[in-house]
């Protein structure tokens, strides 16, 4: 794939005239006030039949997954479906137009549409899945997915304290979570803990559960304050002798291989991160253009002079490649494919770097003004920060990619 097609454009338009309408006129209020972002969001879904699309795909997979346990089926092999690439493509054109304003609504939604509900869809039972995940997919319900915790940034497994206690037919769980996106206002949440068996904690099973907002003994916190993204509710998440039963643990065993559902989810939130990088880039790049024009200093605009030139040049140059590995990702899933753990890091780490150089010149070429919250970059450049550092730092995927390159 080299270029959009023309119903991927129209697609494209089609949202780009909503978030004019309702995110930008809007955007003071969602950026500095206390104002949720579901409402808007849930108007996106509505507006462009979203909620549709999710139910019946929600219906193909399951339909599709109870063939392939048929003991009698063939093994089930990915094959080439140009309908795939446009599913991603389709996943990618909002994300993108998103972030022209409002990074922190995609984060969102995608912890929420995304993160939360793969945690149930692939891993869960037939009934988890419909209780849960499809009222996630079509967002009527808000999801958070918890593994951060004060003590386990990086190292999310091992210095991983939260626990599950076996108790009866049940469990009980405690511990506490930070850095949760959606936490304060989620309806649903997959807690990821550690089973204690009265074993060395970096023995134990990490094993996966679905609570619900209210629950005996689960706190939500307020919205923490933070550097960017304040569109995206960030919270902590506290429990004290949570009592849950089995039909809450995801899969309803212990051996649903939390681990390695956790880290196929990490990698799924590292290539979104391309399509977030590029639809900030492309905003600072216009608003770049549109200021070197207008800029007179020295009686000249300021776009006439070499430096600014070269600021404008490396833009560019970071949206063709940002541009590029959205295209890979959809031509990918065209031929049945998706990216390993080691290069979707190197994506991440591709992308989170280029957005932070972008709006970093991009502030720098607004001068004093670019340092002003009335300019948009300045908001951009502390949005597009945080890319560095959720879903793994810079220094986690430089250290993923480069395992995979000795492993090899």
């Amino acid at each position: 794939m080299i270029e959009w097609s023309e119903m991927h454009l129209a697609i494209r338009d089609a949202f780009r005239r909503f978030v004019e309408a309702e995110i930008k006129p809007n955007l003071t209020e969602l950026e500095h006030g206390d104002t949720p972002p579901y409402a808007v969001l849930r108007k996106m879904v509505e507006t462009f039949g979203l909620a549709d699309m999710a139910r019946a795909k929600f219906a193909k997979d399951l339909a599709r997954e109870a063939r392939e346990r048929d003991p009698g089926a063939p093994p089930r092999e990915r094959k080439p479906s140009p309908e795939a690439g446009n599913e991603v493509a389709m996943q990618m054109i909002p994300i993108i137009e998103l972030c022209h304003y409002c990074p922190g609504m995609v984060t969102a939604l995608g912890v929420s549409m995304g993160l939360t509900a793969r945690a149930i869809t692939s891993r869960g039972t037939r009934v988890q899945k419909e209780r849960w995940a499809l009222p996630l997919l079509t967002l009527e319900t808000i999801g958070a997915w918890a593994i951060t915790e004060p003590s386990s940034g990086s190292d999310a497994f091992g210095a991983m304290l939260s626990t599950a206690r076996r108790d009866g037919e049940g469990y009980v769980l405690n511990g506490s979570k930070t850095f949760i996106t959606n936490g304060p206002y989620a309806d649903t949440i997959v807690f990821i803990c550690k089973l204690d068996e009265g074993n060395e904690p970096r023995e134990r099973k990490i094993v996966s559960f679905i609570l619900d907002k209210g629950m005996p003994g689960l706190t939500q916190s307020k919205p923490l304050r933070k550097m960017g993204l304040h569109s995206s509710p960030t919270g902590e998440l506290f429990l004290e002798d949570v009592r849950v039963g089995k039909d809450r643990l995801i899969g309803e065993t212990e051996e649903a291989q939390s681990r390695s559902g956790a880290k196929e989810t990490f990698a799924s939130e590292r290539t979104g991160v391309a399509a977030m990088a590029l639809g900030i880039v492309l905003q600072c790049q216009k608003l770049s253009i549109e200021y070197a024009k207008t800029r007179v200093q020295f009686g000249r605009p300021i776009g006439e002079f070499q430096l600014i030139q070269l600021k404008l040049a490396k833009m560019e140059v970071a949206r063709m490649n940002l541009q590029n590995l959205v295209f890979r990702q959809i031509e990918m899933a065209s031929a049945g494919k998706s990216m390993a753990l080691a290069e979707a890091s190197a994506c991440k780490l591709y992308a989170a770097q280029a957005a932070m150089d972008v709006c970093l010149e991009a502030v720098q070429l607004f001068g004093g003004n670019g340092y002003m919250a009335e300019y948009q970059v300045e908001q951009l450049c502390r949005d597009a920060k945080v890319l560095q550092i959720y879903g793994g730092t810079d220094e986690i995927q430089v250290s993923q990619i480069a395992r995979s390159l000795l492993a090899g």
